[in-house]
């Protein structure tokens, strides 16, 4: 009877005993699935941040690579607009047309008018010729340099600036070098803008320059160019002008007196029609201003004592 009890109690006990294990190895095996699903989720994790730091540093090399191309593009922009990058005496501007809003304050339209009288006694007319050419400022009181053929036995000398004030020039105060073509002349005006002088010297074949005038009386305009030869000697009305400067920048009737800048919008010539028509075509020519300045300031001079 204890015996029989026994196995009853024992069996039952047993029983649960199985349930339980198997219970706990159900749960055991659970969750080491899902440990094995929560790795490999880790590890797909894993991966996922290796590609994406992978594809950073590969974006990060092409902005370098951008970065680069924009510095490349940049310069090449910068060497576009300032071909040459000369520097001068004084700090180079970004281009041509900075050159030209600077410089054309200082470069004046000049209109002339000749009258010659023809007829004898009684019986005579005059007949007024017009010309025209260009200058520039070369001191803010009025100080105006030109070429002497320019104004050479006008009778009335008229100059407009780039505001569009015309001024009457006073003949009395002209003064000229026939031989080295340079006159300058003085008109009733302040606070003009006068233009920055360059050195010569410094110029070299190839430097891009800008010649600026009253070409074909149109008005003050502007013309792109380079150095083509220095310390050039042009046979002119059977003397020799010499140390001129070549330049390709076209020069044309109405430019003479004008001037030729560096890309510092600096003069460095004195741009003469005259010599250029004894050229051929896509030759102009700038009385040097080194040698310009040394009759300048002998007829400032002699402006001044009178």
């Amino acid at each position: 009877m204890n015996n029989s009890i026994i196995k009853w109690i024992f069996v039952p006990i047993t029983i649960i005993l199985i349930i339980i294990t198997l219970i706990g190895v159900s749960m055991l095996s659970a969750q080491n699935n899902q440990l094995e699903k929560n790795e490999a989720q880790i590890n797909s994790l894993e991966e996922q941040l290796a590609s994406a730091i992978q594809q950073i540093g590969s974006l990060q090399s092409d902005i370098a690579e951008l970065d680069s191309l924009k510095s490349s593009i940049d310069a090449l922009e910068e060497a576009i607009q300032n071909p040459g990058g000369q520097t001068g005496t004084g700090t180079a501007l970004n281009n041509i047309a900075d050159v030209v809003r600077e410089v054309r304050t200082g470069v004046v339209a000049i209109n002339t008018t000749t009258v010659y009288t023809y007829g004898w006694g009684s019986l005579t007319y005059d007949y007024a010729v017009e010309g025209a050419g260009s200058g520039w400022i070369i001191d803010e009181s009025g100080i105006i340099v030109t070429n002497y053929h320019v104004i050479k036995d006008v009778d009335t000398i008229k100059v407009k600036l780039d505001n569009g004030d015309i001024y009457d020039a006073d003949l009395e105060t002209v003064y000229y070098n026939e031989l080295a073509d340079i006159a300058i002349f003085k008109i009733e005006a302040d606070n003009l803008s006068a233009l920055k002088i360059g050195n010569a010297s410094a110029l070299s074949v190839g430097d891009w320059v800008i010649a600026m005038g009253n070409s074909l009386d149109m008005g003050v305009s502007a013309k792109e160019g380079i150095v083509s030869q220095l310390h050039v000697s042009v046979a002119v009305g059977g003397q020799s002008l010499d140390e001129l400067i070549e330049t390709s920048a076209a020069i044309n009737s109405g430019n003479s007196g004008g001037v030729l800048v560096n890309m510092n919008g600096e003069v460095i010539g004195i741009t003469n029609a005259k010599i250029s028509a004894v050229g051929v075509e896509g030759m102009g020519y700038a009385i040097n201003i080194n040698f310009a300045m040394s009759i300048i300031n002998e007829l400032s001079a002699q402006m001044a004592a009178a």
